[in-house]
Formats: C-alpha cells, sequence, structure tokens
C-alpha cells in the first residue's frame, strides 16, 4: 500500500488512556485510498440541533476536498478576476489550524481556466496530499506544488503543459498526486508516453515515465498488493492498467474504451478489482492471488445513462465501496445500487440518499458497518447497506449546496450541488463549499 510514507505522514495517534482511536486524513479518499474512516468514540445518531461546528472560514471556490495532517488542514480555492472576460485569475492553497480555523499561511498561482469547459471552471479539483514535512498540490490547469507544510514555501514546482505537453482533461486536472517512499506518482498526461510520471518527492527530478496518452486522464492512481507484488494501478480512457510502482514497468493491461469520464478511483477488495462509467457502465477484474495479473469477471452491456435502462452501475464521480461480495455505488442519476460483485447483477436500487438527478453524486465513507454519506444537498447521512437494501440510520444538514460567482455556477437541471469529499480526522469532519470551509464534531463524547 503507499502505506510507508503517508502512514509516518498521517499522524496516528493512540488515545491509550480512553481507549479510543484517532487519527488524521491526509490525502483524497484518507489513508491508503480506501475511503475507510477507522476511529473510534463516533457518535450513533446526529442530535437534534445538528452538529457542533467548532469553526467555519470563508475560502473561494473549488471542488478539491480538505487533507488534514498533524494540526493541519490543507484545501485549494479559485477566485476569477472581477473584470475577467476570459476566465483569468488566481488560484491558492490555504494551511489552516486544525483546531481554530486560523490561516496559518497561503500560497497562490496565477492561472486561466480558458481551456476548461465553463461548466468545470470553478477551481482546483484535487486533494492535497501530505508527506511529513510537505505538502503536493495540483491546480485544475496541471500546476503540480511541493510545499513546506509550516510555512509555505515553495520546495519544487512542475508545469504539465508547459514541460510534458500534456493533454489535459475538458474539466481539467483533477488527479491527486500519490506519495510512494520516495516518488511522488502523478497522472500528467505527457507527451511523449507519460501518461504517468514518477518524481522524486524532495526534488521534483523525473524517475521514470509510462503509458502513451490516448486521451485526459482523471482518475487518482492508487497502489494495492496482489499477487506477491505491489500493484500501481491507473484507469485512463482506454484502458485499466497495473504498473510495477517502482520501474512503471506495466504487469497487465485490460483493454476498455470508456471515454471520457474516467473519474472514478478504481476500488479494490479481495481479490475483486472494480471501475465504473458514467456512459459506458462497468468493469469488474480478478486479481491473481499468486502471481501479477488479472482477469475480467464481467463489464456492463448497457450504453444508456438512464437508470431503468441501465444493467449496472453507470456512476459519476461517487467511489464505490465493495463488501464481501456486494458493490454498493451511486449511478448516474444519483441513485444508489446493489451489484452482485461476482455477476454485476443488479440486486436493489434506492433514490433515498441522494437527490435524482443527472450526474447525482455523493461521497460514500465506511466506518465499521455503516457508512457515512456526504450528498449533493450538503447532507451528512449515517446508513448501513446490506444485500437487501439501504436503511437510512439518520441524516442532518452539514452544509450549504452552493455556487461561485460568475463562470464557476454548477447548476444540475436548476439544482445547486455539492460535489467536495470531505476529511474525517480526529473525531471530526472537515467539508468545504464554494464559500466556506467548516470543522464539526462527530464525537460521541461531544453530545
Amino acid at each position: 500500500m503507499p502505506g510507508r510514507a503517508l502512514g509516518a505522514a498521517a499522524g496516528l495517534v493512540v488515545l491509550t488512556t480512553t481507549g479510543l482511536h484517532a487519527e488524521d486524513w491526509p490525502q483524497w479518499r484518507g489513508p491508503d485510498r480506501l475511503g475507510v474512516w477507522r476511529e473510534t468514540g463516533i457518535v450513533e445518531r446526529f442530535p437534534e440541533d445538528g452538529l457542533k461546528v467548532t469553526w467555519s472560514v470563508p475560502i473561494g471556490n473549488g471542488f478539491g476536498g480538505p487533507a488534514v495532517a498533524d494540526g493541519r488542514v490543507f484545501v485549494t480555492d479559485w477566485e476569477e478576476d472581477p473584470a475577467s472576460r476570459t476566465m483569468d485569475g488566481t488560484e491558492r492553497v490555504l494551511a489552516l489550524d486544525e483546531e481554530t480555523g486560523a490561516i496559518l499561511w497561503t500560497h497562490a498561482w496565477r492561472t486561466t481556466y480558458r481551456a476548461l469547459l465553463l461548466s468545470y471552471a470553478a477551481g482546483p479539483m484535487a486533494t492535497p496530499t501530505v508527506d511529513g514535512d510537505r505538502v503536493y498540490v495540483l491546480g485544475a490547469t496541471g500546476r503540480l506544488w511541493c510545499l513546506d507544510v509550516e510555512t509555505g514555501e515553495v520546495i519544487w514546482h512542475r508545469d504539465y503543459l508547459a514541460e510534458y505537453d500534456a493533454s489535459m482533461p475538458e474539466s481539467g486536472t483533477s488527479s491527486a498526486p500519490l506519495v510512494d517512499g520516495e516518488q511522488l506518482i502523478a497522472v500528467v498526461g505527457g507527451e511523449p508516453d507519460a501518461l504517468v510520471v514518477s518524481f522524486d518527492k524532495r526534488t521534483g527530478r523525473e524517475l521514470w515515465r509510462a503509458l502513451e496518452v490516448t486521451g485526459g486522464s482523471r482518475a487518482a492512481p492508487v497502489i494495492h498488493e496482489a499477487g506477491g507484488v505491489r500493484q500501481l494501478i491507473v484507469w485512463h480512457p482506454s484502458a485499466l492498467v497495473s504498473l510495477d510502482p517502482t520501474t512503471g514497468e506495466r504487469y497487465w493491461e485490460q483493454r476498455w474504451d470508456a471515454g471520457s469520464m474516467n473519474v472514478v478511483t478504481p476500488v479494490r477488495a479481495g481479490n475483486y478489482l472494480f471501475v465504473s462509467n458514467f456512459h459506458v457502465g462497468s468493469l469488474m477484474m480478478r486479481l491473481n492471488p499468486d502471481r501479477p495479473a488479472a482477469t475480467m469477471l464481467w463489464q456492463g452491456s448497457s450504453r444508456s445513462e438512464l437508470p431503468h435502462e441501465t444493467d449496472g452501475l453507470h456512476a459519476v464521480v461517487t467511489p464505490p465501496q465493495i463488501v464481501g461480495d456486494t458493490v454498493y455505488g451511486v449511478g448516474s442519476y444519483g441513485e444508489l445500487r446493489g451489484l452482485d460483485a461476482r455477476t454485476g447483477e443488479r440486486l436493489w436500487m434506492s433514490g433515498e440518499m441522494t437527490p435524482q438527478a443527472r450526474w447525482g453524486g455523493a461521497f460514500i465513507v465506511r466506518h465499521q458497518d455503516r457508512y457515512f454519506v456526504n450528498n449533493d444537498d450538503g447532507y451528512l447521512i449515517i446508513a448501513r447497506f446490506t444485500p437487501e437494501g439501504y436503511v437510512e440510520i439518520d441524516r442532518t444538514r452539514l452544509i450549504e449546496a452552493t455556487t461561485s460567482a460568475g463562470y464557476g455556477a454548477r447548476r444540475l437541471h436548476d439544482r445547486l450541488v455539492n460535489w467536495c469529499h470531505p476529511a474525517y480526522a480526529n473525531r471530526h469532519i472537515v467539508q468545504r463549499n464554494a464559500e466556506r470551509i467548516l470543522r464539526a464534531s462527530l464525537a460521541a463524547a461531544d453530545y
């Protein structure tokens, strides 16, 4: 797992005097990018008058979720020039004190969103990646920064477009870079054969590059140990690929023309490896337990995005969860589905969790035998998913579904949404929208 370096960076704390376990959330989807929250001492239900918000701080627009490590919260935002007609503006990363919300430092850089689709020109999309004394930040136009966590001082910087002639997705670069040992692995989309690039995490020097570019890639890379080796899993518009993370050499590849909507992080459980696409459905691979190889278990056959015409799961932004032999995920119009992981057969579908609209989404984090879900409307939900269906335990309003000024409007059928993955750290949730970032307690002892 990418856990050696990040495990140290996570600021793991064991509170032996109380028997409670607390930990940080240093990157996209938390430790090891699994979307699993392991802390104890968490509320079973929400208080009737809502959660206790410890602080709320104004910020600009952006879809990148926060990262929390060693007493600091890192988040990115964007401010368009007031008089701009060409979508010029400033991207920024902020470091806040985790306990008070006080801004410790900021680092800003000028850029333009002229090449992005109008509806996506709303700020950085990648969650910062924290590793010890460094934080790695990616802007929407391919500007990668390595900064000192205490001061915000620039340690090194790479520009995907200027240095690699990168193929940028129409929505911008959103694949959060991954720390593995002494390297930082990034989906660059560069030429030639530099879809994935490994940088020395301390200097920014290129170590290796791999894969031909076949379009703009957006899914974040992950590392899983399977078949007796560590495998770097990369999903791009033409294939799902496994690489040796130390060299970039290919272990196996499954060709799959998924088009431009390769957004969802590949999800692994046991020998299952799963990806899902808005237009062409899902692909399930079975990892070989004895060697670095994989075979296709099943592939969705429907090509319609409409809920009642799809045969499996057509996910947009929501990474699914696999538990046992069941896949739980949010489909093309916000419907929650349970699938048989062995066959892809739909077991059930529910419209209760998330508003039903095209491109509906939610962020699902597993906590013990239940799930914490942040839906499009800004509600925080506690629920259980079973092979038989969806059971909602409780919900509370956490944050507003907002939009930013100017081109940053995110409207789906005249509906505002909140598409930012929260951080669950030290028995609190840290969430942002287009206007503010807040921290609220989920500790049972606080209620």
